[in-house]
């Protein structure tokens, strides 16, 4: 039976071709490099109104399928846009002395952190020669001389006039273990114990009441004495003041005026200088500690400066503009900063305001900070962390484990610092969808949606701009430039790996490692331009070093383990066709699918789904058959059969819908008893009204079943038929092609079932007449009568059976 040349694709219907000849380039070398992105019109224009936006909450959100450029897109574009914007200021940490655990951040123009930092090491290091003479120097001695001997001549006087006037009336000013007393002296001497009870009362009440008068007085004495001694430290406090305003503060006044600019840098340089003057003795050389153990020797105990130190904590003055900076592992402290520790003797962990180092967001603050959004979700805090800072504008200082410990342990808290940064997270749409549903918060800080598509219209200038992306790659990493037909083999590639003759793929990762790997082989064959036959070379490599699976299957096939028909004709027997995805290779296989029908009423069995090896869209594709069968033969009667179909020799599960129309030929063919051409295999979709829908791996399927046909032996009457919507889907490979051209295979198109069971079987569907008939002969027609005959069958072996029922009734009624 000869095959039906209708529905039949020419070859050039086959794949789409890149003409190399459209391009006005010899080799990649005369071409520019590529300047922006490459399609993705619509990402470009979210990123713009993204950055662009100042108003909180619009950070942005680049989703989309690994390797169509995220990442390099939107560092490309804030690497020019962050030039054109202000540099952000220098932050630094210095002591807080008043609560060194509570450091204080002051921010200062570009570069003038560092500037600060230098200044005050070099002002301590003046403090530290210049005070030490001053203490030492004579002026000094004299007037702090002067104020004590003041003090002890008030003290000598106040305690002279004590004394003479305790001696006039009978009494000594003695020191005790319990301070100064008054005691009665009799002969200049104290009186003993004796002589005291051998006085009479009035005596000793005359006794008493001077001791207690002179007491009084002592007192008196006492309280002026220290407030003599108050006044003299006083004194000696501002005698040190005046030392150290003449020794620091003309140090410190041009500071003042240089950083005139920030009142907290003021603020704290004041800080500073009254720090340095209640704390001169600091300054003056320590003594050797006297060791315990005799010839032992102890180091100098010096005192520590770096209470004066300044920690750059944010350093811009060599930035160019705003900071964009990429966090490759955003873990807490990475993101947010940390606060170091030094193990001193005995394990105890000593930290200062030297120790705080900033996190990425410290450094991209008043710019652009990148993340993986997978990253930060699976590192512990820092999605919580990240939230919080936008939320209140600012970074702080955080022990992410505090709120789990039972004992607080005491830490530093720095001054938190005013945030004001674009956040740019990046991940895969699943990601996307995810926090948009189940984090409530995700919404109101990531307002804008960066799309990026894994496909691009072909146009004349996207041509061009991949001309160019290979320009830039073979340029920028030195490979080997790629003639007009490397660049058009590259293109015919991007449009296969899409499955689409209109579109291109965007996914340039995958594009650019076929650029290494064609300029791989051809140095290696020595070639000095990558050309279409290098590209086809590194394509064919790529496959062999993935398809060991793929081949192996093939032998299956060869030696008959899977069993397969290629040719003649078989009765409710189809080859499907399916495509198996291994990690990163694709490939298609034909599936044997055969179909029984017998008299029931069990209606369609799916034995796949029967054992669990079906998923929910196979099972779908199944029943709407019996929507189609019922809608186009039970118009004038019930349906009534039983039918069961298989895919044999399937161990795995079967999932999706592209098997339904195979599924449905194979039932039309046992219902109607005409035989089914082998050496066609089909594949698409149908609906309940039997038209032919599309599906995907078209391109797999069909290289698929062809090389099982090559290794049967080529026919001439082999070949596949697909659903007419999916002719724009095909990108096969060259010897397909070319053996379609030689008569060797064919591709059919169809748009109905009725279209696809008469290039099976090479007998007419048949359309329904006006009354309601089919012609005689055809496959509808025939399917018809087979339905009838079976509802008829049933209901002769319903009436049989029933009289069967009746006989006993009836012969016992004859007996009586």
């Amino acid at each position: 039976m000869p095959l039906p040349s209708q529905r039949k694709l020419l070859p050039e219907q086959l794949r789409w071709t890149c003409d190399p000849g459209q391009f006005d380039f010899t080799t990649t070398d005369d071409l520019p490099e590529l300047e922006g992105t490459l399609g993705q019109a619509r990402a470009l224009a979210s990123i713009d109104f993204g950055l662009d936006i100042r108003e909180s909450g619009f950070n942005l959100f680049l989703t989309g399928e690994a390797g169509t450029g995220r990442t390099s897109t939107i560092k490309n574009i804030l690497k020019k846009k962050a030039k054109t914007e202000p540099i952000p200021s220098d932050w630094v940490y210095v002591n807080n002395f008043k609560s060194p655990d509570l450091p204080i951040a002051l921010a200062l123009p570009a570069g003038k952190g560092t500037e600060l930092s230098l200044d005050m090491d070099e002002l301590i290091t003046t403090v530290r020669s210049i005070i030490p003479k001053a203490l030492d120097s004579k002026e000094y001695e004299n007037n702090k001389a002067t104020i004590v001997e003041a003090y002890q001549e008030k003290n000598n006087e106040l305690f002279g006039q004590l004394e003479a006037e305790a001696q006039e009336k009978g009494f000594a000013l003695q020191r005790t273990v319990s301070g100064l007393v008054m005691v009665p002296q009799k002969e200049e001497r104290n009186y003993t114990q004796e002589e005291y009870e051998a006085l009479s009362d009035q005596e000793k009440g005359k006794l008493e009441e001077g001791g207690q008068e002179l007491t009084e007085k002592l007192n008196d004495v006492l309280r002026q004495v220290r407030d003599n001694e108050k006044q003299t430290k006083e004194s000696l406090a501002q005698l040190d003041r005046d030392l150290g305003n003449a020794s620091v503060g003309h140090h410190i006044d041009p500071l003042r005026e240089k950083y005139g600019e920030s009142p907290k840098v003021l603020e704290y340089l004041n800080t500073v200088q009254e720090d340095i003057i209640a704390n001169l003795e600091d300054f003056k050389p320590q003594q050797q500690v006297q060791s315990p153990i005799p010839g032992l020797k102890l180091p100098r105990q010096e005192p520590s400066f770096e209470r004066y130190q300044v920690n750059v904590f944010v350093d811009n003055h060599d930035a160019e503009g705003a900071p964009v900076v990429f966090e490759p592992n955003p873990t807490y402290s990475n993101l947010f900063g940390r606060t170091e520790h030094i193990m001193q003797m005995g394990g105890t962990a000593t930290t200062n305001f030297t120790m705080i180092k900033p996190g990425a967001l410290h450094r991209a603050n008043s710019g652009y900070l990148i993340v993986d959004a997978r990253e930060v979700l699976v590192n512990p805090y820092s999605w919580d962390a990240l939230k919080r800072c936008i939320r209140s504008a600012e970074i702080k200082f955080e022990d992410p484990l505090e709120q789990y410990r039972f004992i607080t342990i005491v830490s530093m808290k720095p001054e938190a610092i005013p945030l004001q940064a674009k956040i740019i997270m990046i991940g895969s749409p699943w990601i996307y969808y995810l926090l948009y549903h189940l984090e409530p918060d995700y919404r109101k800080f990531f307002k804008v949606k960066v799309d990026f598509d894994s496909r691009i219209a072909r146009t004349p200038e996207v041509l061009k701009d991949y001309a160019l992306f290979v320009s830039t790659h073979c340029k920028n990493e030195k490979l080997l430039p790629f003639d007009r037909s490397g660049v058009a083999g590259l293109i015919e590639y991007s449009a296969r790996l899409v499955e689409d003759q209109e579109k291109l793929s965007s996914q340039f990762m995958e594009i650019a490692d076929l650029i290494r790997e064609a300029s791989y082989w051809a140095g290696k064959a020595g070639g000095q331009t990558v050309t279409h036959a290098h590209v086809a070379t590194a394509i064919e490599q790529k496959i062999y070093r993935s398809n060991r699976i793929e081949e192996r299957m093939q032998e299956l096939f060869d030696e008959g383990t899977i069993l397969s028909a290629v040719d003649g004709e078989i009765v409710g027997q189809i080859n499907g066709l399916g495509v198996m995805q291994l990690a990163d290779h694709t490939f298609g296989r034909p599936s044997r699918v055969t179909a029984r029908v017998w008299l029931g009423r069990a209606g369609m069995v799916n034995i796949e789904r029967e054992v669990k090896l079906s998923g929910p869209i196979h099972d779908k594709g199944v029943l709407i058959l019996t929507g189609y069968l019922g809608g186009k033969f039970a118009h004038d009667k019930p349906l009534s059969f039983s039918a069961s179909i298989c895919f044999e020799q399937n161990y795995e599960g079967v999932e999706g819908d592209s098997a339904s129309s195979t599924e449905l030929y194979g039932l039309l063919s046992a219902f109607s008893g005409v035989p089914i051409r082998q050496g066609i295999a089909v594949t698409g979709s149908v609906n309940q009204l039997g038209m032919v829908q599309p599906i995907g791996g078209v391109n797999f399927k069909i290289e698929g079943f062809y090389a099982v046909c090559k290794s049967k032996g080529l026919t001439g009457e082999q070949g596949v038929i697909i659903p007419k919507t999916n002719e724009r889907h095909l990108m096969l490979n060259d010897e397909v092609v070319q053996a379609v051209q030689d008569g060797k295979f064919h591709i059919w198109s169809v748009e109905t079932i009725d279209q696809g069971i008469e290039i099976l079987t090479g007998v007419p569907a048949g359309e329904r007449q006006e009354d309601g008939t089919w012609p005689e002969g055809t496959i509808n027609g025939l399917v018809d009568k087979r339905l009838r005959d079976m509802l008829e069958s049933l209901k002769k072996f319903g009436a049989d059976k029933e009289e069967k029922k009746e006989l006993p009734a009836a012969a016992t009624n004859g007996g009586q």
